[in-house]
């Protein structure tokens, strides 16, 4: 059916109303107490339409979810305290944010969700690193494997907590991890 019918109309508004009040329900209840009854009440439909729509509520947040980062201008900052800063800023970012964990959780799942973080790491984290790191041609592949750190870290710590990295002090996972970030950051390329 053509998006320009008043159907398709009637779907995109449906669809709208849904994403607001999910956003709102986000804000308010964060994402483990917000539930599918209560975003479809809210928005004045039937919780089946939301999940017609969106799958599960892991789909529906991921859709929903508006997040900056705020990643720090790393390029202000002298090189050697680059690393701690970024892992500094994620872990405060992870512990600060439920929308995030709960985007984590569901990009496992949820390809809606994968592709949010996929959108995060193309428009937000990549262009930080390339700044930062001074090598445009493995940018990518840099922001990439600190990525896979900072996201390895956040499930174990936030979302399975894996006993023995949950239980580390914030300092010390700085510690542990930034050395790591650093050297994705600055190290030489490995010879092909």
């Amino acid at each position: 059916m053509n998006d320009n019918t008043p159907r398709g109309r009637r779907g995109q508004a449906t669809r709208a109303g849904i994403l607001a009040a999910a956003r709102e329900r986000l804000a308010s209840d964060g994402y483990e107490r917000a539930t599918i009854r209560a975003i479809a009440a809210d928005a004045g439909v039937d919780p089946a339409l939301v999940m017609r729509y969106y799958g599960n509520k892991e789909g529906l947040f991921a859709a929903a979810a508006e997040f900056d980062l705020r990643l720090p201008d790393l390029t202000a900052l002298p090189q050697k305290e680059v690393g701690p800063a970024l892992v500094e800023h994620f872990l405060s970012r992870w512990e600060d944010d439920d929308i995030l964990k709960g985007l984590l959780r569901a990009a496992a799942t949820n390809e809606g969700a994968a592709e949010r973080l996929r959108e995060v790491f193309a428009v937000q984290i990549a262009p930080r690193i390339a700044a930062a790191s001074g090598d445009p041609k493995s940018a990518l592949t840099r922001a990439g494997l600190i990525s896979s750190q900072i996201m390895g870290l956040a499930f174990c710590r936030y979302i399975l907590q894996l006993p023995p990295v949950a239980a580390l002090k914030r300092a010390e996972v700085v510690k542990w991890l930034a050395p790591t970030v650093q050297r994705y950051l600055f190290g030489d390329k490995p010879a092909p």
